[in-house]
């Protein structure tokens, strides 16, 4: 079995440096067999990517939210590396959250989070599948259009 991070390359991704923290906060954080990220905005090289990764979603900016939800993925997953050495730890993506700032009468969340959820899915096969919340919010940090936040388990015995 190839590692997670050769999947990621597979599917056509790289897993990014954590990105830097804007805040009092820690990026990911162990309790027990269970890593929580803090939340994860689409940012490459410290900027939000464009386009998709700035400003409130609409029905015509869905398809770029989804994508940009791929790249708050792989953030999500690097600020795990960050505390677990590797990703390979990982026996199951307990939960994906996300936050979609929304302009009004948009209400396909769902559909954004699925850019996200789809890659666990690729990656991870049947230990990618996950509890999910899909929200629509007014603002979030950086005026990003989506924030990411990811629970997984992982077996700290074998890494």
């Amino acid at each position: 079995m190839s590692s997670i991070e050769e999947k990621i390359i597979k599917a056509g991704f790289s897993l990014p440096q954590p990105p830097a923290v804007a805040g009092l906060y820690s990026p990911a954080i162990r309790s027990g067999n269970l890593v929580f990220t803090s939340g994860q905005l689409p940012l490459e090289n410290g900027k939000l990517i464009e386009p998709g990764g700035k400003g409130k979603v609409n029905d015509q900016g869905r398809e770029d939210a989804f994508n940009a939800a791929r790249t708050a993925l792989l953030n999500a997953l690097a600020a795990i590396k960050s505390v677990t050495g590797t990703l390979d730890c990982i026996e199951r993506i307990v939960k994906l959250t996300l936050y979609v700032a929304s302009d009004s009468g948009f209400s396909s969340q769902h559909l954004v989070a699925n850019g996200a959820s789809s890659l666990l899915l690729e990656i991870f096969e049947e230990r990618g599948v996950h509890a999910r919340s899909a929200v629509g919010v007014a603002e979030l940090p950086l005026d990003a259009s989506l924030e990411i936040e990811l629970v997984v388990q992982c077996d700290f015995t074998s890494a």
